[in-house]
């Protein structure tokens, strides 16, 4: 596949061609890149780059010129200055082995799109990029953030952080991954910034599940203020910074992705709630709800740290049918009258003091969307 490219301009690969990575290939190419998606199924591939359309996943979005697709993993990633994945967390793994003699030697940029856990090992997407392919930490980055597809595709404006060990790395991803509807910011809290991305998802269920139930916003309200200190409380246990919980990847997303009919994962928990069983509802799912299959790993790697997560155990027992749906109350399980990340009438920690402490810094850089802002 050859094609003339502007001088300066980048080119791109997407690996992985559902609504995200479409839509991220959509960010890119308006923002200037020159951008080949990846599609396992060749008739996918054709349509994006033909049609450019992409009807299963994006129906009724344009998608731009700039655009090009291919069946052909090689071909894709020919001539890439960047690589941005965007695979279903459980397949990852197996779909490295076949990128990773393609990119041995390389000194690219890898994103993740994803927000999962593997199940099988509990490792984040960034350290099963690092395990697979070999490279220095340096050159990964993930995105995350208030991020539904269809939304974005819409040309919805929104913000999103951009996160490597690396400034330079997450400098120059953030650089070409903006444009006049979507806004990046960076940061170098990858354990932050993954974390509030697979958490909020497992949240999103539980809110999911009492929506289907019906019960109301109060309902609503307590869990998901609620599950912002679980979500911290985890990721500061395993090394995140608690202003990035604070941000566009933790509370950002745990807002979009709790109350938009968009989130799959609130879907899936909604019809969790309406009565449907664990199997109907991966049947009824024609995309991947990713808080699914990240809640047993999840749970493992808590029990290793000793933090306490009941919303996400009790979605567990929704999950595994030991618990009917009505009587899903995790706020409500606390036996201290003053729980973790509240405030007594002196002014004291209530046990949350890291939460607390968090929100306290966080204030000034909320401006920065939990990361400053990339080429300020």
């Amino acid at each position: 596949m050859s094609r003339k490219t502007q001088p300066n301009q980048p080119r791109v690969a997407v690996l992985g061609s559902g609504s995200w990575g479409t839509t991220f290939g959509k960010i890119l190419a308006d923002g200037g890149a020159d951008v080949t998606m990846w599609a396992r199924r060749p008739e996918l591939a054709h349509e994006i780059d033909e049609a450019k359309r992409n009807s299963a996943y994006l129906p009724g979005i344009n998608l731009p010129r700039a655009m090009h697709a291919t069946s052909h993993l090689s071909e894709a990633l020919a001539g890439a200055d960047q690589v941005y994945l965007s695979i279903p967390s459980q397949s990852l793994r197996e779909n490295l082995k076949a990128v990773r003699p393609l990119v041995r030697g390389s000194d690219v940029p890898l994103v993740s799109l994803m927000k999962g856990v593997e199940r099988r090992s509990g490792s984040r997407m960034s350290e099963v990029i690092e395990q697979e392919l070999g490279c220095d930490p340096a050159r990964i980055a993930v995105a995350s953030g208030p991020n539904l597809a269809l939304e974005i595709a819409r040309e919805q404006p929104t913000a999103a952080v951009i996160s490597s060990v690396s400034q330079e790395t997450a400098d120059a991803v953030a650089r070409c991954a903006r444009n006049r509807y979507f806004r990046t910011f960076v940061n170098t809290d990858v354990i932050g910034t993954e974390f509030g991305g697979v958490l909020k998802n497992l949240i999103a269920v539980a809110i999911g599940i009492v929506d289907g139930v019906g019960y109301g916003e109060n309902t609503k309200a307590a869990i998901i203020t609620r599950g912002l200190v679980e979500m911290t409380d985890f990721a500061v246990a395993y090394g995140a910074e608690p202003e990035t919980l604070q941000g566009l990847a933790g509370l950002g997303d745990l807002i979009a992705t709790c109350q938009s009919p968009l989130s799959r994962n609130n879907t899936a928990g909604r019809l969790l709630g309406q009565g449907y069983s664990f199997q109907d509802v991966v049947k009824q799912m024609e995309q991947t709800a990713e808080g699914l299959a990240s809640v047993a790993p999840i749970l493992q790697l808590a029990k290793q740290t000793g933090v306490e997560m009941p919303i996400v155990e009790q979605v567990k027992r929704v999950l595994d049918g030991t618990m009917n749906p009505r009587d899903i109350a995790p706020h409500l399980t606390t036996d201290d009258d003053t729980p973790k990340g509240e405030r007594t009438q002196n002014g004291q920690d209530g046990g949350g003091g890291a939460l607390w402490r968090s929100l306290q810094r966080a204030f000034d850089q909320l401006r920065h969307g939990g990361g400053a802002a990339a080429g300020d």
